[in-house]
């Protein structure tokens, strides 16, 4: 194995680039174009799902047991619920997020004739108006409201403009790079899709051999649940998430480094592959922590609930802020595309995992080897 250098340019400008594309859950088609055109331009084969999930393959230099990365393209966003009689768009969320942070956001509204621009503002958005109330008021969707760029006084106005219920409302990433960090919505995950096609590109111009099949997945609902539950292929033994860890009070994540998970909502995640990724940040001299996430599930939740045995863990990025106005650094996306790169070049974790089912004869021991007694 070898530690391959990461072209931070190229991440930094992927991230840009797939930041600019709107992708609320249900509403992926124009970021899956765009990946597949990158997975195209870097020479990496793969197949699309029905609704659009990607499915790219690395080859190596045996197909079984095989393994998968995977992120997701979705975002949180929201959706038109009713066209109010002052002229504005009552919305819902989609995805889990907090309407604290939909507050005084620019948005694109999709119609089904065009794209409008609006803002979304709180009942009570005017201090001359209504003086101390704009404090006072509660946070909740039910509490703001999109100004939609476009003369409409009433609701016959936003239905003649061509407004529905049901429109999808995409937020405005924002992003800008100070010093090494990147402050933007939507770091959840469009950080780790440019992530991963940076280790790719990283594995493929270094024309590194690799030991087993990878494949690269990108997923169009993990915000709503459903995540990788339809895309793996049925040979994969072990799956890897990429996806956000949580800086804050209680947690040992880190806007640096790798943050390897231990466990989230769902339960723990496999012992002998995490381990296997912690010895590979070990051996490799990557900077990492370990978290364990309490209101939190990701792409490997959907996949074994959906009936797949197999081996999971989930390795982070940090993002302070996160559903919300988000902030990361490159030295943690740069950390995390290492690791995913030497992961790659791994041998199997274990090989006994080519075959679904097989004799205690072989089966792995947690722990120290005492335990065995």
């Amino acid at each position: 194995m070898q530690r391959l250098p990461i072209d931070l340019d190229y991440l930094s400008q992927t991230l840009v680039d797939l930041l600019k594309i709107a992708s609320p859950t249900g509403y992926t088609d124009q970021v899956v174009h765009h990946v597949g055109q990158e997975l195209e331009r870097l020479g990496i084969p793969f197949e699309l799902t029905r609704r659009g999930a990607i499915r790219a393959d690395l080859q190596g230099r045996q197909r079984s047991p095989d393994r998968a990365l995977v992120v997701h393209l979705d975002t949180t966003g929201a959706m038109v619920k009713a066209l109010k009689e002052n002229g504005r768009l009552e919305i819902v969320p989609i995805g889990h997020w907090s309407s604290r942070f939909a507050e005084g956001a620019r948005v694109s509204i999709f119609t089904d004739h065009g794209c409008f621009r609006g803002t979304v503002l709180p009942l009570k958005a005017s201090g001359h108006t209504f003086n101390e109330e704009v404090d006072q008021q509660p946070v909740a969707w039910s509490q703001v409201e999109v100004r939609v760029d476009a003369i409409c006084n009433n609701r016959l106005d936003l239905a003649r403009q061509g407004f529905n219920v049901g429109d999808f409302v995409a937020f405005d990433a924002c992003p800008e790079l100070v010093n090494g960090f990147i402050n933007a919505r939507h770091l959840d995950n469009k950080a780790g899709v440019a992530t991963l096609l940076a280790a790719a590109a990283a594995v493929v111009h270094g024309g590194v051999e690799l030991p087993v099949d990878c494949h690269l997945l990108f997923t169009i609902s993990e915000e709503t649940g459903s995540g990788a539950s339809a895309v793996l292929h049925r040979d994969v033994a072990e799956m890897v998430s990429i996806d956000n860890a949580t800086p804050a009070p209680g947690q040992n994540s880190r806007e640096s480094g790798v943050t390897v998970a231990m466990m989230d909502s769902s339960g723990p995640f496999d012992y002998h592959l995490t381990h296997k990724l912690l010895g590979l940040c070990g051996e490799f001299e990557i900077l990492h922590q370990r978290d364990v996430f309490r209101h939190y599930r990701c792409d490997s939740a959907s996949a074994v609930e959906a009936g797949n045995d197999i081996r999971t863990a989930l390795i982070c990025f940090g993002v302070d802020g996160s559903h919300g106005y988000e902030r990361t650094h490159l030295n943690a996306l740069r950390s995390l595309a290492e690791l995913l790169s030497l992961y790659v070049q791994s041998d199997p974790t274990f090989l006994r995992d080519r075959d679904e089912l097989g004799a205690l004869q072989g089966f792995p021991y947690q722990g120290d080897a005492l335990e065995r007694r």
